[in-house]
């Protein structure tokens, strides 16, 4: 009988639960804590697997191209993935994206969102970050979580759901 472990770490987050708190170096090695923002701002929080690749950069330069209409919502949006802060420099110079990019290096992040996930693809299975979103209010709770997103219209489509909210 074949047995498969559990990583206890990977319980998948809902809406409406506390938001794991996180603190985790941005792309210019500042520590940057999620209680940075607490009463202050809506965070978007958003991870995906490797810097400079194709979805990654659908991705990132989507949340950059609507970031002043998620500013003007009270909105800031951080970006996840376990590339260290060099990489994340080398991809925000070379798109000149407009959001934050965290590195977590030690998946801590990861495994505290339920992101980090073994997949299964042609017959493979292997661990990576599954591309997941999670909008946290000013209260620190989750207002959405989003597993298994696709990169393509994705940041409009958050937008249009906070647009909705401020209604």
């Amino acid at each position: 009988m074949a047995y498969q472990e559990e990583n206890p770490m990977s319980q998948l987050l809902e809406k409406n639960q506390e938001a794991p708190f996180f603190r985790a170096m941005n792309q210019d090695n500042q520590m940057i804590y999620l209680s940075d923002y607490r009463d202050e701002k809506i965070v978007v929080l958003y991870f995906y697997p490797k810097d400079d690749t194709p979805g990654c950069t659908i991705e990132a330069n989507d949340f950059t191209a609507l970031a002043n209409e998620f500013s003007a919502l009270d909105t800031v949006i951080i970006g996840v993935s376990k590339d260290d802060c060099a990489s994340h420099r080398a991809f925000i110079g070379k798109y000149g994206l407009n959001v934050q990019l965290l590195a977590d290096t030690s998946s801590e992040l990861c495994d505290s969102y339920g992101v980090w996930q073994e997949v299964e693809k042609d017959g493979v299975k292997k661990w990576k970050i599954v591309r997941s979103t999670f909008v946290i209010g000013k209260d620190g709770k989750l207002i959405e979580a989003m597993y298994a997103v696709n990169p393509e219209g994705h940041a409009q489509a958050v937008l249009d759901m906070l647009k909705t909210m401020n209604g």
